[in-house]
């Protein structure tokens, strides 16, 4: 799997007359250049590279047509090998099997799409589950959010809004144009009033889970951090509460950040 990571901005708004002026020339301009631009590929990497160099000519040419295809049949696909609610195919920066893989994780498929992912596995095990891209543009599906992770004595330090009844890590969305660390930072020091350290930041990993109090489908996507801070831990008014939580109260948290904990301890850290 190809991954990538950028800024991410959703997509912008087009007129529909440009976009279907787009996709012709752009059929076009394949139907002429594609099959040169293939041959050429194809001896170019394979004198270059050897069998090495042509396998991942072809494999990035794979992921393309896979990304192309989620986008292709994303109708088809979402009435077919999904339940109503599932995680939607059709974000052209994510491959189908990505797509796969998450209703998979949200036990959303179909019996036809058990079926498709129940062949893919028998190829390549646990190939859906592998191949989710945790790194793909945004959709309306997703919410994509930053979160701190700080361990003290293996408990965390989460928080709660008011009037809300979990606790979750504590972070949140990027402005447009943020980066994670400033974005982080900004979050952290509203919520808690303390600064991180730009220069201790340590990216641990992406997490996602069905989004709490959204639809099925609606997934909640975490950037998570670690870092040193300055300051003096202290709530800002729209949290509630401040608590160091252990692996075994892991049933006040969301359902993100159960799967975190769950990491954490699979580590040892919790």
């Amino acid at each position: 799997m190809i991954r990538k990571k950028k800024l991410l901005e959703p997509d912008k708004k087009m007129h529909p007359l440009i976009g279907v002026l787009l996709f012709f020339i752009s059929v076009l301009l394949l139907l002429i250049t594609g099959p040169l631009g293939l041959i050429y590929g194809f001896f170019y990497t394979l004198l270059k590279g050897g069998l090495k160099g042509l396998g991942e000519y072809l494999l990035k040419i794979a992921v393309s047509i896979d990304q192309l295809g989620n986008v292709l049949m994303q109708h088809l696909l979402n009435l077919l090998w999904i339940q109503k609610g599932g995680y939607l195919f059709g974000n052209r920066d994510e491959t189908i099997s990505s797509a796969l893989g998450r209703n998979k994780k949200l036990g959303m498929l179909t019996v036809f799409g058990n079926g498709i992912d129940r062949f893919l596995d028998a190829i390549d095990p646990n190939h859906s589950l592998n191949s989710i891209d945790y790194y793909v543009e945004p959709s309306e599906n997703t919410i994509d959010k930053l979160a701190w992770i700080l361990l003290r004595e293996k408990r965390i330090l989460c928080v709660r809004s008011k009037d809300k009844s979990l606790f979750y890590l504590p972070g949140g969305k990027r402005d447009k144009g943020e980066s994670d660390l400033k974005a982080l930072t900004r979050e952290i020091k509203e919520e808690l009033q303390v600064t991180l350290n730009p220069h201790s930041f340590q990216f641990i990993r992406v997490f996602e889970a069905q989004a709490d109090g959204k639809p099925p489908g609606k997934l909640v996507r975490m950037t998570c951090y670690e870092a040193t801070y300055k300051g003096e831990l202290q709530l800002d008014s729209e949290i509630e509460e401040m608590a160091w939580l252990s692996y075994q109260e892991k049933d006040k948290v969301s359902e993100v950040c159960k799967v975190i904990f769950d990491h954490l301890r699979s580590e040892d850290r919790m």
